[in-house]
């Protein structure tokens, strides 16, 4: 997309960013790994690149830390076709690195490096682009950046400035991914009250059975007229709460490799086909499936898919979504 120019971005993505390293085989630790493969992470990065894939103009509102990581993280967005404008460059911050493994089928341990403050979490009003926040259709925003101040109040300030907007925006869509990771807390008691003001002023509110959990809420809590849950149950698929009823698809087998990245993945395919006008139940359906194929492939950024590659998988699996009665 052309950077600058508000009118082009179809989604914009507000969250953290940074590199995730890990080692190019599977099954190798921490402590024995001699090499690593860098790739652009954090769920800004992992969303960002997933819509962009999708043909999605795509613009990323996050921040980096003056280092080599940091401009590593612009370039590898560059390349992808992601805006980088509103990606902030704070000095005296070192861009979040995050160390994971793969255990397959279930466990991925990940060791963050991000010396405080980390760059996302000084984020202030100044670093939003306030032309993009009213006009882009789409627009995501992470639960992660509540976890500290000031990119708290920012966060909360894009959810009341589309809130208080919806009625003179059309075919446009806040999402809040709940993007739990209790390791970014001071006080992981503070995450509920803060999700709940949160999801109030967003139109999709997506996350795990554990986000959701964590956040001491049921999904059928907070669906309300209009709005649209979306519930990741990792490879037991994902369910759905809108108007008029709810559904749910099963998991589609795949090898897993990596599920790290699979939640990202299904966020970037649904937000990408309601921008394209889908139903919410087609857009969990293509979700659904690039969740799949980023969880049977080794990174995160780096493995998400292209329409062409959606379109495949669900045409050899034939899955379509399954209405269940409220």
């Amino acid at each position: 997309m052309t950077s600058g120019s508000a009118s082009t971005a179809e989604a914009l993505v507000i969250g953290r960013i940074g590199v995730d390293l890990t080692a190019p085989e599977p099954r190798t630790s921490l402590a024995t790994a001699d090499s690593f493969i860098r790739v652009v992470g954090g769920f800004a990065g992992n969303v960002g690149t997933g819509l962009a894939r999708l043909g999605v103009a795509t613009a990323v509102v996050s921040a980096v830390g003056d280092d080599g990581h940091g401009e590593y993280v612009r370039r590898a967005l560059t390349d992808e076709g992601v805006d980088i404008e509103s990606i902030a460059t704070m000095a005296g911050s070192r861009t979040q690195v995050a160390f994971f493994e793969s255990w397959p089928p279930d466990h991925f341990p990940v060791t963050f490096y991000r010396p405080a403050p980390a760059p996302d979490t000084r984020l202030t009003e100044a670093n939003l682009p306030l032309d993009r926040l009213d006009s882009t259709p789409l627009v995501i925003i992470s639960g992660a950046l509540f976890a500290a101040e000031p990119a708290r109040s920012v966060a909360l300030h894009a959810f009341e400035r589309r809130a208080s907007s919806r009625d003179r925006r059309s075919r446009s869509t806040t999402v809040l991914d709940l993007d739990w990771r209790p390791t970014l807390w001071k006080d992981a008691a503070d995450y509920p009250t803060l999700m709940a003001r949160a999801a109030d002023l967003a139109d999709v509110i997506v996350g795990s059975d554990e986000e959701f959990a964590a956040a001491r809420v049921r999904p059928d809590e907070v669906q309300r007229p209009g709005r649209l849950v979306v519930v990741k149950h990792g490879p037991d698929g994902v369910s759905w709460i809108a108007d008029g009823g709810r559904g749910s698809l099963p998991g589609i087998h795949v090898e897993i490799v990596c599920g790290l990245g699979a939640g990202d993945a299904l966020t970037a395919a649904f937000g990408a086909a309601l921008v394209r006008g889908l139903e919410p139940a087609a857009a969990v359906e293509r979700g659904n499936a690039a969740g799949a194929i980023v969880a049977s492939r080794l990174t995160c950024s780096a493995a998400m898919p292209t329409s062409d590659e959606i379109d495949r998988l669900l045409a050899r699996h034939g899955i379509g979504p399954q209405e269940v009665l409220p």
